[in-house]
């Protein structure tokens, strides 16, 4: 998986860890978002595109497991979070775990390892067959997993096979902003003929064909800069 499309958010206070942080995983090619408060972060969250959060635990206004339940019960709820943290203990990490976490990293982090744990997350999370089993539910839509048919109120609307992968992908991330690159990396494959005036045509269409203008409770927005969101109307 490359590294393309991704934008990995770092709660940290810390300037010189969140700097490090920030070379490293733009050196990996990565995008990155530095958030240096809970208040912060939860301000922005919903004009960014962030695919995975790198959570300290100890923070100026909020501890990191405040922070975790808080997302874990927003429209961000299936935001892949690693704890990069020093408290290292067994309790610590059973704890981070428990309350939600996908992983977990004690300081100081080696470049390698946590470049290859963000990679690990990320493809369990948003992509392969992890991502194929997060059930659809986004009523009046109704998905056919086995035939790749989706429809609306019981009837079901026609679409390519590019459509329904669309479809069902920013179904999943209902409340989510995903990027354009997002989608060229995990609906195109990244190929070198792709442009994001492709990705463009083919969310207006899919939202002309599902209705996703408001109409039947849920609206297709594009946001500036940064790709769509799919969200109740």
């Amino acid at each position: 998986m490359t590294a393309r499309g991704w934008t990995i958010g770092c709660l940290e206070d810390d300037a010189d860890q969140a700097a490090l942080l920030r070379l490293w995983l733009e050196s990996a090619g990565y995008r990155c978002a530095l958030f240096g408060s809970a208040g912060e972060f939860r301000k922005r969250l919903g004009s960014e595109a962030v695919d995975l959060l790198l959570l300290d635990w100890n923070l100026p206004d909020a501890t990191g497991l405040e922070v975790l339940e808080w997302i874990r019960h927003s429209p961000n709820a299936d935001l892949p979070v690693v704890f990069l943290t020093a408290r290292g203990e067994e309790a610590d990490i059973v704890e981070g775990l428990q309350a939600g976490a996908d992983d977990y990293v004690v300081k100081p982090p080696k470049q390698a390892e946590l470049l290859a744990r963000v990679r690990a997350v990320l493809r369990r999370r948003s992509g392969g067959e992890s991502d194929a089993q997060v059930p659809l539910s986004l009523p009046p839509y109704s998905v056919d997993a086995q035939r790749r048919r989706i429809s609306v109120a019981g009837e079901e609307i026609e679409l390519t096979q590019r459509e329904y992968e669309l479809a069902c992908y920013l179904f999943r991330r209902q409340g989510r902003i995903v990027s354009r690159d997002a989608l060229l990396e995990n609906i195109w494959n990244l190929g070198p003929h792709i442009s994001t005036r492709t990705v463009d045509t083919h969310v207006s269409r899919l939202r002309k064909k599902l209705h996703l203008s408001g109409e039947h409770g849920w609206r297709l927005t594009a946001i500036y800069q940064h790709g769509y969101r799919l969200e109740p109307a």
